[in-house]
């Protein structure tokens, strides 16, 4: 099904400035409210840098990292290689000159008569990169603020959860021609530097295109960035073209979600507007798809044509749904007309309890 999320009303164009205000824009605009937001390609965010995440509500919030990480700096999480660290790892022959007395495990040395000594694992920095779709069926919304800058606050969010002392937040910019890196710096300067530079990316006009498709961005992602930590994906997951809703056929990017957590802690951020899940009646609308020639004209009045579109667009985002839990990875919908933040704190605080389950890596790997 091509997605109702590329349509837009055939409402009158208003006149005046552009079409996408900003929220902070003059009463003229902004009383334009929805309508404005779907006549018109946008031309700059809907949400302001310092209005993507409160950092206040988020301090008491911490994202739960359960696999393994590969780093220098000892900081909170789990890493691959023995060294100073809390947390305990295998006990091997007592090395005299070499090991410290303090280390010796008493309970294994008494059991076996031989000295043993218990190693530790050291704790190691995270490196997150996160994936931003910013393809044109993500220039669209309903309810003030676009699936595109829902996602950009999405990845601050994550970002003000994620980070602490010599932890690094990366990014990619997947256009329908390229993808972009903005490379991984530690701090709290840095990532409002990065979100500023993908608040600040031109949009990408209807129609555009390219070879760049969500499944080759991930799998660019998984053979570029091959350090282990924390991968984000934030996309409406919708494909050009592909009208399956068989949840038993994988989509093109199920197979390199798979593989990117293979060694990564992967989350999966899927953007929704309300109005692509519950059509509204407004009579003759123009249902047409940004990055496809597909257009068609739909009476919206007809409740009968409307049941079977909001099935249609249900059965869709749950194929999405069913496809993200087979590759294992963490999944949550963040919708236009929902607060984000509170959201995505609720997430955090039910993963506490699955992530360590949903992560399992595959037979083989080590954790």
């Amino acid at each position: 099904m091509t997605s109702a999320s590329s349509g837009a009303p055939n409402f009158p164009a208003p006149s005046g400035p552009p079409a996408y205000p900003a929220p902070s824009g003059p009463p003229a605009m902004s009383a334009y409210g929805a309508t404005a937001s779907v006549v018109g390609e946008p031309t700059r965010p809907t949400i302001p840098l310092n209005k993507l995440a409160p950092e206040a509500a988020l301090r008491r919030l911490e994202l739960a990292i359960v696999r393994r990480l590969e780093g220098y700096l000892h900081g909170d999480h789990l890493g691959l290689l023995p060294g100073p660290g809390s947390d305990a790892n295998d006990a091997r022959v007592y090395q005299p000159g070499e090991d410290d007395v303090r280390r010796i495990d008493w309970a294994v040395t008494a059991r076996t008569t031989v000295p043993y000594v218990r190693d530790t694992i050291a704790d190691r920095e995270l490196e997150v990169w996160a994936l931003l779709d910013v393809t044109p069926s993500m220039n669209w919304g309903t309810e003030g603020v676009t699936k595109r800058d829902l996602g950009i606050a999405a990845v601050a969010t994550i970002g003000f959860l994620s980070q602490k002392m010599g932890d690094r937040f990366g990014g990619y910019v997947m256009r329908p021609d390229r993808l972009r890196r903005l490379p991984a710096r530690s701090g709290r300067s840095a990532l409002y530097g990065l979100l500023r530079t993908m608040l600040t990316e031109p949009f990408v006009p209807d129609h555009a295109t390219g070879s760049m498709s969500l499944a080759a961005s991930v799998e660019q992602l998984s053979r570029h960035q091959r350090r282990r930590g924390l991968k984000v994906v934030v996309s409406d997951f919708l494909t050009p073209g592909d009208h399956e809703l068989d949840p038993n056929v994988e989509p093109e990017w199920e197979r390199p979600m798979r593989r990117l957590g293979v060694r990564n802690q992967v989350l999966a951020i899927e953007v929704v507007d309300k109005r692509e899940v519950e059509f509204p009646d407004v009579g003759d609308m123009l249902i047409r798809d940004p990055e496809t020639d597909f257009e068609r004209y739909v009476n919206t009045a007809d409740a009968n044509a409307r049941a079977r579109m909001d099935a249609a667009s249900a059965a869709q985002r749950e194929r999405i749904r069913i496809a993200l839990r087979r590759a294992g990875v963490g999944h949550i919908q963040l919708r236009t007309d929902r607060d984000w933040v509170q959201d995505i704190a609720r997430f955090v605080l039910a993963y506490r309890r699955v992530a360590a389950l949903l992560h399992q890596p595959p037979q083989g790997v080590e954790k």
